[in-house]
């Protein structure tokens, strides 16, 4: 039936661009022109978009996955990172609306297929697809143009019922820290674990590219992952001498494709190639079989800030494959907690989709950098708006009842499901005006502590960007003489740590 619930695999949308009349519920200016394989193809000759309403009343509360092949010719460079080919399905809703899109290349291409994949929220009021080019010249052909149902509603996970103690994964009153880089010294150890009276580490595997970089296998994958956990190997031993305990945090699984802040992430290939999935397992496998009998490890951040924007048809979405994942780790290791962060990026709201796994000792982290306008002000935009907080951000008023609002998703998944929340990052950038930076973390600390949680803040001694030891003056790059607020206020709260 027309109005039943969509399941697995079903076609919510498909066009081969053939017949009469093929492009009549299509707005735009768009023509018919020669298609992949023959027949006939979509096609956009200027900056402009074709678009088509989906029923976005079926699939609420769904994954969808899109997918059409593409050519292009002579494109123009794109004066936003956003602008270019456009291949994407603008969703409205009362929370906020979003633009999930594939990432196209400028210049000429042969025909090709390209895909994302987008999450319809439960309140969504308009779900529209949009073929064509944005801001630039040149020409684009679209074919076969299909939108699937990736995975549907998922329905609510029974309640937990009460058998002893949540599972935290140490008998500690709280884990206070922060984020290292792993090029930190035993002085800074010595410094963070002993003078500041931290408990907790956030290591991070990240790797860095390069703009340009076009091949990086899954054989370099290995090379370079064995040069990190060298350095965590070396680490660990000062951890315990200086009552740390680390979470092994893989910040760049194999696939990812490089982020605007350099590194590569937890995207790309990790969903759309089975090949990086199966290293995923194997690379969790080796780490768990490394670890298992460390005393200094907490546990294992199976993917930093995961994003489902390009899952494929035939690969796991991330509900899966942090299940699988998972389940290996615990086979090798059944004492390290198995911490999972929600897509989209970690963001708090991303518990609303995702569902407890079944597997024993699983902690589940968000990250807060809410409202990001905010926090990261004058980090990728020149920084010529200055958010002062409290106060009006973005066009909402930002206050500690509002970081509540924004929290509740975990407060709502802690209660339901009787888990553990760790709150794996968070900050706001050290020249935010007024003082801001340290009212911000304030409030958000209050909140954390309220509801028992676990934090590591981002970051101990890695951009002075984020250095609580560094002052509001952007451009002193030199740490405080005094110090910080910032500082002050983490170590107050350090000060109430119990050691390991």
């Amino acid at each position: 039936m027309a109005d039943s619930a969509p399941a697995k695999g079903d076609v919510i949308f498909a066009a081969g661009f053939e017949g009469t009349n093929t492009l009549a519920a299509w707005s735009g200016p768009a023509k018919l022109a020669a298609g992949f394989q023959g027949g006939h193809a979509l096609c956009i000759e200027k900056a402009a978009l074709a678009q088509m309403t989906l029923p976005v009343e079926r699939v609420r509360g769904c994954v969808l996955s899109f997918s059409a092949m593409i050519k292009a010719e002579n494109v123009s460079e794109k004066p936003k990172p956003y602008n270019g080919v456009k291949f994407m399905a603008p969703i409205v809703s009362p929370v906020g609306n979003q633009w999930p899109a594939a990432t196209l290349d400028t210049g000429s291409f042969d025909w090709k297929r390209c895909f994302f994949t987008a999450r319809v929220p439960a309140d969504a009021t308009r779900l529209t697809l949009c073929l064509g080019l944005e801001a630039v010249t040149g020409k684009a052909w679209f074919d076969e143009v299909r939108v699937v149902v990736r995975r549907p509603t998922l329905p609510p996970a029974p309640a937990r019922v009460a058998k002893g103690p949540v599972f935290k994964g140490h008998n500690l009153p709280r884990l206070r820290g922060a984020r290292f880089s792993p090029n930190i010294d035993e002085a800074g150890l010595r410094t963070f674990g002993q003078e500041w009276n931290a408990n907790v580490i956030r290591w991070q595997l990240t790797r860095h590219a390069r703009r340009c970089e076009t091949s990086f296998t899954l054989s370099d994958y290995d090379a370079w992952l064995e040069g990190e956990l060298a350095k965590l190997d070396a680490a660990l031993p000062l951890c315990e001498k200086y009552g740390l305990m680390v979470v092994v945090d893989l910040h760049s699984p194999p696939g990812g494709k490089r982020t605007v802040s350099g590194y590569v992430g937890s995207d790309g290939g990790l969903f759309n190639d089975k090949a990086a999935q199966k290293k995923f397992i194997e690379v969790w496998q080796k780490m768990a079989r490394r670890y298992k009998d460390s005393r200094a490890v907490w546990g294992y951040d199976l993917a930093n800030e995961p994003v489902e924007d390009e899952v494929s048809e035939s690969a796991a979405d991330w509900q899966e494959l942090a299940w699988r994942a998972a389940r290996a780790v615990r086979a090798i290791d059944r004492k390290h907690a198995i911490i999972i962060e929600p897509a989209q990026w970690g963001d708090p709201k991303g518990l609303n989709e995702l569902r407890p796994l079944d597997v024993p000792g699983v902690v589940y982290s968000v990250h807060m950098y809410l409202p990001h306008a905010f926090t990261h002000q004058g980090v990728h935009d020149d920084g010529s708006k200055r958010w002062v907080y409290p106060g009006e951000i973005a066009g909402k008023h930002w206050d500690k009842a509002q970081l509540e609002v924004a929290l509740q998703p975990p407060v709502e998944f802690q209660q339901r499901y009787g888990v553990h929340i760790y709150m794996g990052e968070f900050s706001a950038i050290r020249w935010a005006p007024e003082g801001s930076a340290y009212r911000y973390l304030k409030d958000l600390i209050e909140i954390f502590e309220s509801h028992g949680w676990d934090w590591t803040y981002h970051a101990f001694r890695e951009w002075s960007g984020w250095s609580v030891e560094h002052g509001e003056d952007r451009a002193n790059t030199k740490p405080s003489p005094t110090p910080t607020d910032r500082e002050k206020l983490l170590r107050e709260w350090f000060a109430k740590n119990r050691k390991p």
